[in-house]
């Protein structure tokens, strides 16, 4: 097939979207394990201090900062660190969609 512009961007829109689906299953299942121990952590996290109701002006800028260091210090794919944080970006997901969940179930 010739390489025509259209055909690089069908490639990398493929690439994109179902680009997981080319890794190992190794880094599958720990992508999986990632996001559901982040899952996991963060709702009881959540859930201990909504019951609690102490601390929460320190801790909600404390979690913003933390997932927001997490998203900027991405290092190069070559990186011997760049397995690391994709385990800890997978992590930070998990943690969100822990937060979002929560916040569907309290009706806000």
């Amino acid at each position: 097939m010739q390489k025509t512009n259209f055909s690089r961007i069908i490639y990398q829109l493929n690439n994109l979207f179902f680009g997981f689906l080319s890794d190992t299953w190794r880094t599958k299942s720990i992508g999986l394990i990632s996001v559901l121990t982040g899952y996991f952590l963060f709702a009881n996290f959540i859930t201990k201090f909504i019951s609690e109701g102490k601390n929460e002006l320190i801790m909600v800028p404390i979690i913003i900062i933390f997932i927001e260091i997490i998203i900027r210090i991405k290092p190069v794919a070559s990186s011997k660190l760049y397995y690391l944080w994709t385990v800890v970006d997978k992590l930070r997901i998990g943690a969100i969609y822990a937060v979002i969940l929560e916040a569907f179930k309290l009706g806000s």
